[in-house]
């Protein structure tokens, strides 16, 4: 959980709505603290919080459960460091499709955006490609046919085939012989792209996550 979070550019903070499950979430050794405080440790300065299981509140989809939370959840959030004026509190039902994707009537008092809505107003992050290259290897592959491949985001510059890398601590230099995401062969990668990269006569045990 931490290596995704550390790359993800907004957390969608799940809180379970119902009568003893928020309660335990937002308790001190909490799941719903937890999560929050390692999404700002970790970088992570947008967010949204989505009040879950809002099916299963009493009464069914209470506005009054939701105004409870909305308070509590806010005030831990602020001691966090985020600021509880720019994150969006949505109700949902995951199980029955609540303001998941189109907007509910059985939360026809909520006037805000639903989830989808809510994750397209998301702030894109500046992501410099004119810059050097940098990017944090998440993890190294060893591949039957294809050979060695570390893989990562780029967190700034470029990187494409033929192109001479060097990896950090070692100094160790060598050629990027191919690009790809998601199974799909680039010709180049740009910041923010989750990608894996096949380099020429290096072995696995020579690199390292970091």
């Amino acid at each position: 959980m931490i290596t995704g979070t550390s790359q993800a550019d907004c957390a969608v903070l799940i809180i379970d709505s119902t009568t003893g499950g928020f309660e335990a979430g937002i308790s001190k050794d909490g799941q719903t603290r937890e999560h929050a405080l390692l999404a700002f440790t970790l970088g992570v300065k947008q967010m949204i919080c989505c009040c879950n299981k809002m099916d299963a509140t009493t009464p069914k989809y209470s506005k009054a459960r939701y105004d409870e939370i909305i308070k509590e959840v806010s005030s831990y959030l602020k001691k966090v460091g985020y600021n509880p004026d720019k994150i969006p509190f949505v109700p949902i039902s995951g199980f029955e499709g609540d303001n998941m994707i189109e907007r509910s009537t059985n939360l026809d008092w909520y006037k805000g955006p639903t989830l989808l809505e809510a994750l397209d107003q998301i702030s894109e992050p500046k992501r410099p490609s004119d810059k050097p290259l940098r990017l944090p290897l998440q993890d190294v592959y060893k591949i039957g046919g294809i050979g060695t491949v570390p893989v990562g985001r780029v967190e700034t510059g470029l990187i494409k085939p033929g192109m001479v890398v060097t990896f950090g601590p070692t100094g160790l230099t060598t050629e990027v012989k191919s690009v790809e995401m998601h199974h799909e062969a680039l010709l180049e990668a740009l910041p923010g792209d989750n990608v894996g990269f096949n380099v020429k006569n290096v072995a696995v045990k020579d690199l390292k996550r970091g």
